[in-house]
């Protein structure tokens, strides 16, 4: 196996770099807090404990940056001047890290695929880092019309080693997804909590009845609060218009409660519940695969057109690669996903004027 950079070790750097390590990767670290950087060496998580970030791009086949989000654009950017060949970050806002990194090197950002682990942890630090954390989990990537597609053949593959089923969506797109998944559950987790505790006098009778349901609903506001901040401002735009959908959707069942709605209230609680059932557990690629071939013409874009395309429809891309004509100016873009989503995506593919060509795998 090759060399990866993780910077950043904490939670997530952590438990990147012992899935990377277990899988024969060497792992070098940086961080700029020495004591975590030790920590992660220690823990088994990086191979390597980097003096700079200079030292631990070098070499590397990926840089992995997995620090606050305020400091992703500019991390990813000193990578890229550092010589990296490929630069991903596990960062939940992706709009305006991918613009920033655009904007500061228009040329080499090229190199740079955003991404995003939907997976976390109670846990803090590296301490909590899971070697198993993205196994089954799905990793959002961000490829735009300027990505390279060696870069994103290279971190396709590596977060699938991982584990991970990959969805590849818009930035900004992204950015409104994880607003209504992720950032408002956050903030409706830790206000609940925090209204329930409001009041000292019933607190502590209220904490021991506070059953399964209470429990489930705020367990994700234990999680590390310092990262949030960052993350909710980052992505306010988001942020906002799902709490004004979300607080417009409580007030309307507030107003059913007042009024005594009891139809009403119960279709919304078995709409709710229905839809609930009807989560996926976790994404599994079928054991039925087919090979789908599409010529595509060599020019920025095609990339990003082909596989947020398969993210819209839920189309999880086993494997991916792109294979230029000899003769220039056209390439097949070669990937292999699940045979019952085939008919779908090959749909879509028309729509946007590819053609394409299906091939079973035994």
């Amino acid at each position: 196996m090759g060399r990866v950079a993780v910077v950043g070790t904490g939670l997530i750097g952590g438990s990147v770099g012992l899935a990377l390590g277990a899988r024969g990767y060497d792992v070098a670290g940086f961080d700029r807090d020495e004591a975590r950087l030790a920590r992660a060496k220690e823990l088994g998580a990086i191979t390597e404990a980097a003096a700079s970030l200079d030292d631990a791009v070098a070499g590397a086949e990926l840089v992995i940056v997995a620090v606050p989000v305020g400091a992703i654009a500019n991390t990813v950017v000193a990578a890229l001047d550092a010589g990296a060949a490929a630069v991903t970050d596990v960062g939940s806002v992706k709009k305006s890290v991918v613009a920033e990194v655009e904007r500061q090197r228009p040329d080499a950002s090229a190199r740079f695929v955003g991404g995003h682990p939907m997976a976390g942890s109670e846990q803090d630090g590296v301490d909590g880092a899971d070697a198993t954390l993205f196994v089954g989990a799905t990793w959002t990537l961000t490829p735009t019309a300027n990505t390279d597609e060696r870069a994103y053949t290279l971190v396709l593959r590596i977060v699938r080693e991982l584990g991970a089923d990959v969805v590849s969506v818009e930035p900004e797109h992204h950015d409104e997804l994880v607003a209504m998944v992720s950032h408002v559950p956050q903030l409706a987790a830790s206000t609940l909590m925090d209204v329930a505790t409001t009041n000292e006098d019933d607190r502590r009778t209220l904490m021991r009845l506070a059953a399964g349901g209470f429990r489930d609903m705020t367990r994700i506001a234990a999680g590390h609060p310092a990262i949030w901040p960052d993350i909710l401002t980052t992505n306010r735009e988001a942020v906002l218009c799902a709490l004004y959908a979300y607080v417009a959707a409580l007030s309307r069942a507030r107003d059913l409660v007042a009024a005594g709605e009891r139809d009403q209230l119960l279709t919304l609680l078995e709409r709710a519940r229905l839809a609930r059932r009807n989560l996926p557990v976790g994404a599994s690629m079928a054991t039925d695969l087919v090979e789908l071939r599409v010529p595509v013409p060599d020019r920025p874009g095609v990339i990003a057109e082909v596989t947020t395309l398969a993210g819209r429809l839920g189309v999880n891309i086993a494997d991916f690669e792109i294979a230029h004509s000899a003769e220039g100016g056209r390439g097949v873009i070669v990937l292999i996903v699940a045979a019952t989503d085939a008919g779908a995506f090959e749909s879509g593919l028309h729509e946007l004027g590819y053609t394409s060509s299906k091939t079973e795998l035994q």
